[in-house]
């Protein structure tokens, strides 16, 4: 008889701000609803690669810890143009 489990993936959503570095040479990248979440890199695309892979880190951490993993609502964070 052959026995084999199945691990069934949760999908979670993570907003990040996405920041220039202050000497212009790359990205730094926060998660705000992951305290202490964090990643850069050399480009835009190289800084939200990054962040992947510490939100899985961060994830894997928290469940180890058997701490709560955040929930992420929604959101959708735009920029507007004001006249002042």
């Amino acid at each position: 008889m052959l026995y084999f489990s199945i691990m069934k993936t949760t999908i979670l959503h993570f907003a990040i701000d996405v920041l220039p570095e202050e000497d212009g040479k790359g990205y730094y990248v926060i998660v705000p609803s992951l305290p202490g979440c964090f990643s850069q890199g050399r480009t835009v695309e190289q800084a939200i690669t990054n962040a992947q892979e510490a939100i899985a880190l961060h994830i894997r951490a928290l469940r180890r810890h058997g701490d709560p993993i955040p929930r992420q609502e929604r959101t959708v964070h735009t920029v507007i143009e004001i006249a002042a």
